[in-house]
């Protein structure tokens, strides 16, 4: 193996989950060929977030080792819903949804991807011209047994849960997308990997050469604990404001700061890894790294001045004291004091009481700029309190 060669298997497997099969890319790599690398997105929702761009900055990578990048709109299966990791039937977005959201991504994207050397597809492109023979000529090349096998179909199959007969049809078309792109690679998250394995299945089916399957992890939220995710309110998302994303950002724990580097960050590991010794020598401040973090991904979703004007609103804020201004004002209809760590909840500052009192414990509330950390703390009847949690959010909330 040349050493141009292990210094590119070494930046593409970065950060991956794994890589089915390995001595293929390798293969595929050393062949110097330019490889045709998938990966599909569902237009579920207009914004993309900081996890979706995991497999983006992926992409990324490969193109700029010179491969050719398959950006895969799925309108035709955001139709049918991912049913991947659910408990019950998806409710299908309508066509008017999906082209729309499908816009909306394919402007995100070109903030990472250069659009260039990118070709956006979309697999209504093929599958709109599917008829019911075809469809039916294609799930014959599956069997439900292997449906089956899918930890969220299985548990819902035993618990006696509903799966509808088009659910299945999902990662049939999803590897299907594979045949019509001729695809050598295809790159998703660690909950994809079923799906990514049909796509190799069926390229065998169909005579093609099997993709190499690169799995990436779900990145964890703001949290710390939960993937990413605007339900859960653990989000950053790429059209954020610099401010806010600044800010969000540096509201990382340190742990997961590093976290982000890797699976973020276009920086060389072994500047990373030198940077989080020397934290943990105690020669470096987390926070300096951090803001360089922030920087990078700031500026990438905007622009250098962007990203300077929001580390100089953020210091200013934070460093020297300051609250911002227009802070949101709440009131909440209770008719007696009501504990803080409802209040919280109440207010939209966390997703729940259990992360009310995980943040209360961890220093990160304060009320009337003073630490709170007793449960039992409550906000009296008829009394407005400001009330912080961690670095950046911010509420006045009375009580009525």
């Amino acid at each position: 193996m040349t050493d141009s060669v292990a210094r590119q298997l070494e930046r593409l497997k970065r950060g991956a989950d794994e890589v089915l099969v390995e001595v293929d890319f390798e293969k595929k790599i050393a062949s110097g060929k330019t490889l045709r690398i998938k990966a599909g997105f569902d237009p579920t929702a207009p914004d993309l977030h900081l996890g979706h761009t995991v497999i983006i900055n992926k992409l990324k990578q490969f193109q700029d080792e010179g491969h050719h990048i398959l950006f895969l709109i799925g309108d035709f299966t955001g139709m049918i819903g991912d049913p991947t990791g659910k408990s019950a039937t998806r409710p299908p977005l309508t066509k008017e949804d999906v082209a729309k959201n499908a816009e909306s991504y394919a402007e995100q994207v070109f903030k990472i991807l250069d659009p260039e050397k990118t070709k956006v597809v979309f697999n209504s492109t093929w599958m709109s011209e599917f008829n019911a023979a075809d469809l039916i000529q294609l799930a014959g090349k599956h069997t439900v047994a292997r449906m089956l096998e899918r930890d969220d179909f299985n548990k819902r199959y035993t618990g006696g849960k509903a799966i509808a007969i088009h659910e299945f049809l999902y990662p049939l078309i999803q590897g299907y997308d594979s045949v019509a792109l001729k695809a050598d690679v295809e790159l998703g998250g660690t909950d994809q990997k079923f799906n990514l394995l049909v796509g190799r299945q069926l390229q065998e089916v169909y005579g093609q050469p099997p993709q190499v399957v690169m799995t990436m992890p779900l990145l964890e939220g703001l949290d710390g604990v939960q993937k990413m995710s605007k339900s859960l309110n653990n989000y950053i998302c790429v059209s954020d404001e610099p401010n806010d994303m600044f800010g969000k950002i540096m509201s990382l724990s340190d742990k997961l700061m590093w976290r982000y580097f890797e699976l973020l960050s276009f920086r060389e590991m072994s500047e990373i890894d030198a940077w989080k010794k020397a934290c943990e020598d105690g020669a470096e401040n987390p926070r300096n790294v951090k803001v360089k973090l922030a920087l990078e991904i700031v500026e990438r979703f905007h622009d250098e001045a962007a990203a300077e004007k929001s580390r100089a609103a953020f210091e200013s804020r934070f460093k020297h004291g300051q609250v911002p201004d227009n802070i949101r004002s709440i009131s909440i209809e209770c008719g007696k004091s009501l504990l803080v760590a409802n209040a919280l909840k109440e207010a939209g500052l966390t997703v729940s009481t259990s992360e009310s009192y995980r943040m209360m414990k961890q220093g990160a509330v304060k009320v009337n700029g003073q630490r709170t950390d007793d449960k039992r703390a409550v906000l009296e009847l008829g009394t407005e309190s400001l009330i912080q949690v961690g670095k950046r959010k911010f509420s006045k909330i009375t009580i009525t």
